[in-house]
């Protein structure tokens, strides 16, 4: 008898009833734990974030508006990324459904486009201008504890029994009880599981590097090694993965694949312009 994991744990943390307050009618909601991981790598980023900002003597008024423009470019950018890409006829004829609360329909790659679109906003203001917080520097530290965020968000997909990964024999396969979408009792690949460990080996990585160099940190570095990582290794666990809507089942490579494909020759770009770029005087001296 084949080995496997019974997954059964409940996606939902708590919920409380609808009840009656002072005269007013209060539907029933419910807290899941999708939405508390995804809370948890927003605040714990923040927090390393006021570390980084700290050693490098950074403004930390700055961090208020750091985090505004990241919780905004991150869910709008994720939200209008899985419209564009997966579900375009939705979009179109619907465009008010993105702002609509997600519960489901978020994109890591319109999320990625929404922060780096995000954060050159960010530069461009007089206090980051006036502080050395520049396009590549500001990435070069965000991407940090984006990859810390990313694995909390796979954590959450994997408690959300979604985006599931193909059968397989092997025995650490899941049974994902509380998927509906495909055949129960199937073991898969937990390949949000695969996902979450393999961003929080990369927060690790870049954490070090990052420690290790701080302001001397070549420009565009950290932000090149975790396109090339997060992307480069998106690209190989879709392999492992079921398709997430219809039509891609009659292309070569699924849209994750092919949305990968850029992002680790951005990845590759920065990596080589931040060993032949020297850091500017400017912001050595105002980090």
């Amino acid at each position: 008898m084949l080995a496997y994991i019974v997954w059964d744990a409940n996606p939902v943390l708590f919920s409380i009833d609808a009840f009656t307050l002072f005269g007013f009618q209060f539907p029933q909601f419910e807290i899941r734990w999708y939405g508390l991981l995804f809370a948890a790598g927003f605040l714990i980023g923040m927090q390393i974030m006021t570390r980084i900002f700290r050693k490098e003597g950074k403004p930390q008024e700055d961090l208020d508006a750091l985090l505004i423009y990241m919780v905004i470019s991150t869910v709008l950018g994720a939200r209008i990324g899985h419209y564009l890409f997966y579900e375009p006829e939705v979009l179109f004829r619907n465009p008010l459904e993105v702002i609509l609360p997600p519960y489901r329909g978020l994109a890591s790659h319109g999320a990625t486009i929404g922060i780096l679109t995000a954060l050159w906003l960010y530069s461009r203001r007089k206090s980051s201008r006036l502080t050395g917080q520049t396009f590549l520097w500001t990435t070069d530290r965000i991407v940090i504890v984006v990859a810390l965020a990313g694995a909390c968000i796979r954590l959450g997909n994997l408690m959300n029994h979604e985006i599931v990964g193909l059968p397989t024999t092997l025995p650490w396969g899941f049974i994902f009880k509380y998927n509906n979408e495909y055949p129960v009792g199937v073991p898969r690949h937990p390949a949000q599981l695969y996902e979450s460990l393999s961003m929080l080996a990369l927060f690790f990585v870049l954490l070090a590097i990052w420690n290790r160099r701080r302001e001397h940190t070549p420009r565009g570095l950290l932000l090149g090694i975790f396109l090339i990582w997060c992307f480069g290794l998106r690209f190989l666990y879709e392999y492992l993965k079921e398709n997430q809507v219809a039509f891609e089942n009659t292309l070569p490579l699924n849209m994750g694949q092919i949305l990968s494909i850029p992002a680790v020759l951005v990845g590759v770009y920065f990596v080589w312009r931040s060993r032949r770029t020297p850091i500017p005087t400017s912001e050595q001296t105002t980090a």
